[in-house]
């Protein structure tokens, strides 16, 4: 799912990681993905596996999957 939020200029995904358990692992996720090109704001969420990535623009999917494996978890897809 890809939507616009109410601000102007930027676009919310929200995705799906597996292997999340804690809030070290949020914050892992979360670094790498903020270390993207665009990326204004991420929000990992440990219990539900939903991270959601806030960009100027859409992203490419495996730019977002490599920043995931790089902090070792698994990304399964958009939500």
């Amino acid at each position: 799912m890809t939507a616009q939020t109410d601000t102007p200029g930027t676009v919310t995904t929200v995705y799906k990681v597996s292997g999340m358990s804690c809030g070290h692992c949020e914050g892992s996720v979360s670094g790498e993905i903020l270390e993207l090109s665009g990326v204004s704001s991420v929000t990992a969420v440990a219990a539900s596996g939903e991270v959601t990535v806030v960009s100027a623009a859409p992203l490419d999917e495996a730019d977002v999957r490599a920043a995931v494996d790089e902090a070792g978890f698994e990304l399964v897809g958009q939500v």
